[in-house]
């Protein structure tokens, strides 16, 4: 028996839905990277810039020191005259990474095109040292701007206080061994992130690095503990974190930036003498 013939429903299948565009919008991405461009200034005359020379080549031996596990070294800029200052300026130019270390004295650090040599500049401070990352940052970096405070939570503040007890122990227990605490991966409101801020003060250390991106390193009043955050080209934040250690990585020159530093100060060197 022929069976009725009956017509599909309308509204399925391909093509019968009206077509639309769909465009997928993803997290802008950093556009622009920092890379070394090696700084050649004019010398007109060598012997009356003999001293800025002399001390860059002492700089440049120093960055060798370090580089194979050596402690810090600094020299001293306020003894040279305005060319011979001048020229060390030229020369060192500004890199990715500057701090501010609050406190007294206050001391502004600017890092040279050659990583792992800092400018210092403050109150009684002219400087040059060449490290890992300036000694002043470690040693002072938790005495405290803002104090820790005893706040209570309240309304709104959800998970902040096994973070903040997670954070104490870490703290207290440090060994050296590094421990992150990812904020952008962990469920948080923002009463979350105004009780931490709160508990945990702030410290004197303050640190810019200019890379592949923006990131934003500070110290808080908790010993080994860092707020360290990173943002892409479009300014917007993409990893908050803390950190449990000594300095944050992201603020260190690692050994064989300083054997670079070292290789590359002496070549401008040589080019300008």
């Amino acid at each position: 028996m022929v069976q009725n013939f009956h017509m599909p429903p309308m509204g399925f299948g391909p093509g019968s839905q009206p077509e639309e565009e769909e465009t997928l919008e993803y997290m802008s991405l950093p556009q622009d990277m920092r890379t070394f461009s090696a700084p050649f200034p004019e010398v007109d005359d060598r012997t009356a810039l003999a001293p800025a020379l002399q001390l860059m080549g002492l700089v440049a031996d120093a960055a060798d020191r370090v580089a194979q596990g050596g402690a810090p070294e600094r020299f001293d800029l306020s003894q040279l005259d305005a060319a011979n200052r001048r020229l060390v300026a030229e020369t060192m130019g500004e890199g990715e990474v500057a701090m501010k270390i609050r406190g007294i004295p206050a001391v502004r650090v600017q890092e040279s095109v050659f990583a792992g040599v800092w400018g210092l500049q403050g109150a009684g401070v002219d400087a040059i040292e060449v490290a890992t990352v300036p000694q002043q940052s470690r040693d002072r970096a938790f005495e405290p701007v803002r104090p820790m405070s005893d706040q209570k939570a309240g309304a709104g503040v959800v998970n902040a206080p096994s973070l903040l007890a997670e954070l104490v122990d870490k703290s207290a227990a440090f060994d050296g061994e590094l421990h992150v605490v990812n904020l952008t991966l962990l469920p948080h409101t923002e009463e979350d992130l105004a009780w931490l801020d709160a508990r945990m003060g702030e410290g004197s250390v303050d640190i810019l690095s200019r890379g592949y991106g923006n990131c934003r390193v500070r110290s808080t009043a908790m010993r080994h503990v860092w707020r360290v955050q990173f943002y892409n080209s479009m300014d917007t934040l993409i990893l908050d974190t803390f950190e449990v250690t000594g300095m944050p990585e992201v603020a260190l020159a690692a050994p064989e930036d300083l054997s670079d530093s070292a290789e590359r100060l002496r070549e401008v060197l040589e080019a300008v003498r």
